[in-house]
């Protein structure tokens, strides 16, 4: 009998986010409305320290006009991690500002405070780190940096939700913080993002970029996009709000027992300062070849139907987009080495054991 792969992923949709969908159908009230409202109140409530949140159609559009909020624009230089999904860097560039890649610690693998100090210029505005595979930035750090030099902190929190530094929650560090709600993060909208904004006047200016740059219709005061969010989106994204504490949970003792049994990998690190999410659960096969590595991840999917990802094999600052050499050392060793293993709540206690089982085996006979 041939084993069901394990995904990767699995995004969770139940019979209460059909209902929140069919309800917003027959409402007639289609596109953004009272859903959206009440999704950025709850939203802020719960994951957000009760900063004013704006909602928008992506994670990517929230950094962007987040980003634009601040008044970045050409000339600016924003410090960001190479090793990181595109998106990071590219919500910089397309302001015309420019990206300026650091490297990461090797433990955490988020921003290195000390590469962050030693990349600032005179055209240094902000600093935007990102709370990778759902551990959060060194926050306390960056922002004792970001106060000295007079600069923003802008937090990529697309894979963190409910992730804390401190005890305080990510995305209440910075100007601002955004969250990413596509289909395989922690909890979901079907696609979306949400802005956690410091101020009132960055929340107005997100609220004004998303909805081509009007508050009162017809009354345009900046030029803006079509970003909004709809009420359908805003509607799932409610019900699984109500979820995402019990997943995180599990997230985090599916996590716990891969730590305690997985053999011959490295497994991730907590800073004891950091409560983490495990958007990612991801190993080191410490000292292999990306082509090695690879097949690693080959051998899980075919041999033992065990689903994972490589998050992420070019650093962004090597993509045809960018184009740069840098010394990088610690991104470059990470994305040789890096493996995502599922740790999402659909697992089994048999997925699990299946998981280190061809894991162990596999590290074992050196693959």
């Amino acid at each position: 009998m041939n084993e069901l792969m394990i995904p990767a992923a699995k995004p969770l949709i139940g019979d209460e986010e059909r209902a929140a969908v069919d309800r917003v159908l027959r409402s007639g009230m289609i596109a953004q409305g009272p859903e959206v409202a009440a999704f950025e109140r709850e939203f802020s409530a719960a994951l957000a320290g009760s900063r004013e949140c704006v909602a928008v159609n992506s994670g990517t559009s929230g950094q962007h006009l987040g980003m634009l909020a601040l008044g970045l624009g050409a000339g600016d230089e924003v410090i960001v991690p190479s090793f990181t999904f595109a998106a990071t860097a590219n919500a910089v560039a397309v302001t015309g500002a420019t990206p300026v890649f650091v490297d990461v610690d090797p433990d955490t693998f988020t921003l290195d405070p000390a590469a962050v100090e030693a990349a600032i210029t005179e055209r240094t505005v902000g600093i935007q780190p990102v709370h990778l595979y759902g551990h959060p930035a060194d926050l306390a750090a960056i922002g004792a940096i970001a106060a000295r030099h007079g600069l923003w902190v802008a937090e990529d929190a697309a894979q963190a939700h409910g992730a804390t530094w401190d005890g305080r929650q990510v995305g209440t560090f910075g100007a601002f913080g955004m969250f990413s709600l596509y289909p395989t993060k922690n909890m979901t909208s079907g696609e979306g993002g949400m802005v956690a904004c410091e101020s009132a006047s960055i929340a107005r200016q997100v609220r004004l970029l998303r909805n081509q740059g009007m508050e009162v219709q017809y009354a345009n005061e900046i030029a803006g996009f079509n970003n909004r969010m709809t009420d359908i989106h805003a509607a799932i994204g409610r019900v699984q709000l109500t979820r995402l504490a019990g997943w995180t949970r599990t997230r985090q003792a599916n996590a716990a027992y891969l730590d305690a049994h997985l053999t011959g990998v490295r497994t991730p690190y907590v800073a004891p300062q950091a409560t983490h999410v495990y958007h990612q659960y991801t190993v080191r096969i410490e000292g292999a070849t990306a082509v090695e590595r690879d097949a690693f991840a080959t051998a899980l999917r075919e041999e033992h139907h065990v689903g994972c990802g490589v998050y992420y094999p070019t650093p962004v600052h090597r993509l045809p987009s960018y184009g740069l050499e840098l010394d990088l050392p610690v991104t470059d060793t990470l994305a040789r080495e890096v493996l995502s293993l599922p740790v999402h709540p659909s697992l089994s206690e048999a997925d699990l054991e299946r998981i280190v089982t061809a894991v162990n085996t596999l590290a074992g006979a050196g693959a």
